[in-house]
């Protein structure tokens, strides 16, 4: 039970952290702020990680983990519709209940590495973009609609989170990636979307 509570703990710890590295960058991120932000003393983080550098570098595990997870469940699936359903739906469920690894993920992808970042996430966008069977490194209509996909994904689940109605919002948030993906509900009067075969 000790062990179950640790790691509900963690995982606390690293959202939380990941969502600050984010928003204020690692070397503006300190480990005061993380604590006071997860109700921990600095004291009480250095229990759970030595070093900011050791938490950082756990809050990128997570995002890579996460995305392998994605990946693994999507990989056999042959590439279309069905396999951009179930990875949307997979990621969706993923920033709903995470969103500060979403906002990591995302800030990586967006923002250079520097000298003050150990190590940027190439390999998760990587990842993500063979998720969804598209060449990042070859322009095309469907790179673009894939990044926009995933743009209405981390905007629209982070403002969910804060909003806190994620059970109403899933089916919603799932349409408007499935439409930038492309596949457009049948009948747009209809609240469940519907992938074009």
């Amino acid at each position: 039970m000790a062990h179950v509570h640790r790691q509900l703990v963690d995982e606390g710890i690293l959202d939380r952290a990941a969502a600050l590295f984010a928003q204020h960058g690692f070397t503006h991120t300190s480990l005061k702020t993380v604590a006071d932000a997860v109700g921990l003393s600095k004291a009480g983080l250095l229990h759970h990680y030595p070093t900011k550098e050791a938490l950082y570098q756990a809050t990128q595990q997570s995002v890579r983990a996460q995305g392998q997870r994605v990946y693994d469940q999507v990989a056999q699936m042959p590439p279309g519709p069905a396999r951009d359903r179930r990875a949307v739906e997979l990621l969706t469920d993923v920033a709903l209940d995470r969103p500060g690894l979403v906002a990591q993920a995302f800030s990586s992808l967006t923002t250079p590495p520097t000298d003050a970042q150990p190590d940027a996430l190439d390999d998760i966008a990587a990842m993500v973009f063979a998720t969804f069977a598209v060449d990042a490194a070859e322009p095309s209509e469907r790179l673009v609609r894939v990044i926009g996909a995933l743009s209405a994904l981390a905007v629209l689940s982070l403002s969910v989170n804060r909003a806190g109605d994620k059970t109403t919002w899933r089916p919603h948030i799932v349409a408007t990636c499935l439409d930038a993906l492309g596949h457009h509900r049948r009948d747009p009067s209809s609240s469940s979307p519907q992938v074009e075969a």
